[in-house]
């Protein structure tokens, strides 16, 4: 075979590959497009307009990551028995009804309890997106270009999610600006009216046969990995969370810039650095993210402007971007396919979980001790995260992806 003609056999084999990846991803994409709309100017909503502190704020972005928490399993054994397509559908109808409630909230903003229950019920349906969007995409993804690309799968599906974070966080902050936050609501109705048809069209595929494994089996081969998650996701959460309100407490510009750094750094380092997991581990992989994260954290920690404190950002994004797929492929390879959507929801309870505590738990701490304090804990976590994997390596032996 001519080499062009072997150029050419490769670029077909990855087009058969990245298509089905890129337009099922494209759904986690326009979903956490919304995430990211209300992820810069919710808090700020809360605390503001309605009149209400800072654990408040910190809960209604939290309340969401309380619903994907609660819904991640259920959302995994819909993937693995009704098949992940019907799960996409379920996520992007929420997903247009959370939408809806972020609209009446902002009507009714004159009433401020009446707005924030309404708020936070749209947040509340918006987890329950979140969890049926990001388990279905990716078990729908690994359905249509097999296991052996269960890397790409899911660092594509992060690169939708993250680019979606970066992209919809300004993006939110000029609609409020233009329309107020009535516009959140109102384009996340209107980008769900784009995508439920599409995803609709997309083929289905087959939902793998085999008894399925008891969800506490699952759970247990998890659960370890999880928890390393979950250390590392701190981080992020504190990011999304705090770092509007961690710097108006400063007095400086650019906190939506800031977020959208993040969201570009992690992107960046998925695009480039994805197949590193096939090369040299998860473990390996995960552990050099964990401490970079937990650098970027400190720097945020100990910023003295904005300009150090978006390099925090910046730093503490890049190690944050494998976290979840290296993690990932290790937790997905101790479990029989036919439960590897119950597996990945079960493992992705344990961001949920980080986001949950982070918003009620840090604002109660940046209450008494300032906002910079809750980087520093985020770190110390990181820390930890790098110990329990190295526990996990040395349990389990090196496993590649």
């Amino acid at each position: 075979m001519s080499q062009a003609a072997s150029a050419e056999s490769t670029h077909d084999q990855r087009s058969r590959v990245m298509v089905p990846i890129l337009s099922t991803v494209a759904f986690t994409f326009v979903t956490y497009l919304t995430i990211g709309l209300s992820l810069a100017v919710l808090p700020g909503f809360v605390h503001n307009r309605l009149g209400y502190g800072a654990m408040l704020a910190g809960l209604a972005i939290s309340v969401q990551y309380v619903a994907t928490l609660i819904s991640r399993p259920h959302a995994g054994r819909m993937a693995d028995t009704l098949g992940p397509k019907r799960t996409v559908l379920t996520g992007l109808s929420m997903c247009a009804a959370s939408g809806v409630f972020l609209l009446l909230g902002a009507l009714a903003a004159g009433h401020a309890a009446l707005s924030l229950g309404l708020i936070l019920i749209g947040r509340l349906a918006l987890g329950c997106a979140e969890s049926c969007v990001g388990t279905g995409s990716i078990a729908w993804g690994m359905g249509q270009v097999g296991h052996q690309h269960t890397a790409r799968v899911i660092s594509w599906n992060g690169v939708a999610t993250y680019g979606a974070l970066a992209a919809g966080a300004p993006l939110g902050v000029w609609l409020e600006g233009q329309f107020g936050f009535v516009a959140i609501g109102a384009m996340t109705f209107a980008l769900m009216l784009i995508a439920l048809p599409l995803a609709r069209l997309k083929r289905a595929t087959a939902v793998a046969a085999g008894e399925r494994a008891p969800f506490l089996h699952v759970a247990a081969r998890v659960v370890p990995y999880g928890m390393g998650l979950a250390l590392g996701s701190i981080g992020f959460g504190c990011i999304a969370t705090f770092i509007t309100l961690f710097y108006a407490a400063h007095q400086w510009q650019g906190a939506a810039l800031t977020l959208s750094v993040f969201g570009v750094m992690f992107t960046c380092v998925r695009f480039v650095f994805s197949r590193t997991i096939n090369w040299w581990g998860g473990y390996y992989v995960a552990m050099v993210s964990f401490a970079f994260e937990a650098v970027g954290l400190l720097m945020l920690w100990q910023a003295s402007g904005a300009f150090m404190a978006t390099i925090g950002a910046a730093i503490a994004g890049l190690g944050f971007s494998l976290i979840f797929p290296a993690l990932g492929v290790e937790a997905v390879n101790r479990v029989p396919a036919h439960s590897r959507g119950s597996a990945l929801g079960v493992y992705s309870v344990f961001l949920d979980v980080a986001m949950a505590i982070t918003g009620p738990v840090g604002g109660w701490i940046a209450g008494g001790m300032g906002f910079g304090i809750v980087y520093a804990l985020a770190a110390v976590a990181a820390m930890l995260a790098v110990v329990l994997t190295l526990l996990l390596r040395l349990r389990t032996g090196p496993g590649l992806a």
